[in-house]
């Protein structure tokens, strides 16, 4: 049941999970089970089970949930977590779930990338991805890929809809980092500035020769974001390069803090300094002009854009898998 699914509020959905503690704790993706109104979980032997949430991230597509055990002193069984650091391309991988409801489906793959950014994604700096050939399909949202070892070294997240055997998992180390935030606060706390884009690329400033300087090009302003409040600009001359969509128009952000940003790696180190209260001064580049702005970056809120299409008459993603479309071959698109 979806309580905010106005037109459709009754519908089923499925997807599967992993036992990590013997209290009857779960971890799945949430999208499987964010905005759903009634949970249950049904076991290897049969039994069915209520579950509650305990916490959901829909920016990584992580979630907990708890199931109360049947009977008291019951000790449930674990899958034991790996890393996924050192996973290689080429690696024997399992992938284990409900695919189309048919329960306990194991099918067999390698890894096929490491480290695998899908552009498009919210805060896609700091979610690499496992690719892997091994079958997964709608129903196998949150179940686990395990090693050859049998520790679980990734969780089941996104395909590619159009393509044979392409199917993306979180590592296991992201997984284990954001747990503990989703049990004690039920979310991941993240500072918010609100801005969209992309980096500047030489080949964007030799095609368009208009005045760019190195930095993130703000394509989009979040409406009531911190960003709004200080009159960050976002684009408004859309332009097609290559096949991929280039938002121009709006600030350049050159510094933060005084640190120039002009590469990912530069733009993830002034990431990871930056905590909800915090005032950063930005470096504005508009229309041959530079400007300073200091911004208080507040708690990001989950926003439209994190959360699965409602319209699935198209890909039954509530079934249990996010479809990516496309979202390959796009320039590297960064949202905070």
């Amino acid at each position: 049941m979806k309580p905010y699914a106005y037109g459709n509020s009754a519908e089923r959905s499925s997807g599967s999970g992993v036992l990590i503690d013997p209290s009857g704790l779960i971890v799945t993706n949430s999208h499987v089970v964010f905005d759903q109104q009634i949970l249950t979980v049904t076991l290897d032997d049969g039994t069915t089970l209520p579950a509650q949430l305990v916490g959901a991230d829909p920016v990584f597509d992580i979630a907990v949930i708890r199931i109360s055990k049947s009977s008291p002193g019951e000790k449930l069984p674990v899958a034991e977590l790996g890393e996924s650091a050192g996973i290689q391309v080429g690696e024997e991988v399992y992938a284990l779930g409900n695919p189309f409801g048919l329960e306990q489906t194991l099918t067999r793959g390698i890894v096929s990338a490491v480290n695998r950014v899908l552009s498009g994604a919210a805060w896609n700096l700091k979610e690499p991805m496992i690719q892997t050939d091994a079958a997964i399909n709608h129903g196998n949202s949150g179940g686990p890929i395990v090693d050859s070892c049998g520790k679980v070294v990734g969780i089941a997240t996104a395909i590619l809809p159009e393509a044979q055997n392409i199917g993306f998992a979180i590592p296991i180390d992201l997984v284990k980092k954001v747990i503990p935030d989703l049990i004690q606060k039920g979310h991941v706390v993240r500072p918010w500035l609100g801005v969209q884009g992309q980096l500047v690329s030489s080949q964007l400033k030799t095609l368009l020769k208009a005045p760019l300087v190195d930095g993130l090009l703000v394509e989009l302003v979040e409406p009531g974001s911190p960003a709004a409040a200080q009159g960050v600009h976002g684009g408004d001359l859309d332009l097609i390069i290559s096949g991929a969509p280039v938002l121009l128009g709006g600030d350049i952000i050159t510094e933060i803090d005084g640190r120039p940003i002009g590469d990912t790696e530069k733009l993830n180190a002034a990431f990871e300094t930056m905590k909800v209260g915090d005032t950063v001064e930005l470096t504005l580049f508009h229309e041959e002009a530079t400007r300073k702005a200091r911004v208080t970056l507040s708690e990001r809120p989950v926003l439209p854009r994190d959360l699965p299409d409602t319209d699935t008459a198209a890909i039954p993603v509530r079934q249990g898998l996010r479809a990516l479309q496309g979202r390959l071959l796009h320039p590297l698109r960064i949202a905070f």
